[in-house]
């Protein structure tokens, strides 16, 4: 049995991961596929893969382009979740803002330097039409340090995938004033460069399970209730999410790619637009 560490957000896109690993899929191609949830994102996972403490992220889109753009070696295997990430943004429940051009010159709450919440924040700064490079950012972590931030009174706004913070809104915890999609495929599979030399069989085994459980995961039955119960989530939303959400298979398009690299190089946010091949692994 060969041991693979792979580490993702506690959140319901990466269901058919937990129920690969349940139904003991992996483990009947002879790999202990060990998960590890990271509350604080993608920021924190780019670190981790930085540091060959895991081998395998289902991490954000533009953040891990962003991080091997820096020097990060590890590279982008596959699409995992095709269609855009709603980015809500939010204030506390209390707050006299109503609407997203109000908190214009708000400080930004996001979990870490170089995570989605950090990236999107700019790409919803240039949206709106306000200048990019007056944002101020306040560090919270997770999202249970940004209901501390802004229920303590930080006067912060705050970016989260809009289905997870949505029990937030319920509760009275948090105010939501619109969203922020990402302008591209929101999640993908990224792995270590040691790891894709020395394990590459093993990375082939890996992505023919889980797109195999992708494939087939809105079928399954019930799986919309299984999904509410699991995370916590109304029904009614579950169900929404899933209308907008499409589950990926193959590799992400260079056109992809380019776009990704041409919005962050506009934003400042790396140097340079690289050549594809530093980022998209093949095995051919």
């Amino acid at each position: 049995m060969k041991t693979v560490r792979i580490v993702g957000v506690p959140e319901h896109f990466n269901l058919p991961w937990h129920l690969a690993i349940e139904d003991g899929a992996f483990e009947d191609r002879g790999i202990n596929l060990e998960w590890t949830d990271i509350p604080e994102g993608t920021g924190k996972m780019c670190q981790l893969l930085e540091d060959n403490e895991t081998d395998l992220a289902i991490i954000l889109t533009e953040g891990i382009i962003k991080s091997i753009s820096q020097g990060n070696r590890c590279k982008i295997v596959q699409e995992y979740i095709s269609s855009p990430l709603l980015w809500g943004i939010h204030v506390a429940a209390n707050s006299s803002r109503n609407s997203i051009q109000e908190v214009k010159h708000d400080k930004v709450a996001i979990s870490r330097l170089g995570s989605g919440s950090h990236l999107m924040a700019y790409v919803n700064a240039q949206n709106q039409g306000w200048n990019p490079e007056k944002l101020q950012f306040e560090i919270i972590n997770n999202l249970d340090g940004a209901v501390k931030s802004l229920t303590e009174g930080s006067g912060a706004y705050f970016m989260w995938e809009r289905f997870t913070t949505k029990p937030l809104v319920d509760n009275g915890t948090f105010k939501w004033l619109g969203d922020c999609p990402t302008p591209w495929p929101c999640f993908v599979i990224a792995a270590t460069d040691s790891f894709l030399e020395s394990q590459p069989g093993l990375l082939k085994h890996i992505l023919e399970v889980i797109n195999t459980y992708t494939e087939e995961f809105k079928q399954i039955p019930s799986i919309d209730r299984t999904l509410a119960n699991r995370y916590d989530q109304k029904f009614e939303d579950i169900q929404e999410w899933l209308s907008k959400t499409t589950w990926g298979q193959h590799q992400l398009s260079e056109e992809t790619l380019e776009n990704v690299q041409q919005k962050l190089f506009s934003l400042d946010l790396i140097e340079e637009r690289k050549p594809a091949d530093k980022f998209l692994y093949s095995n051919r």
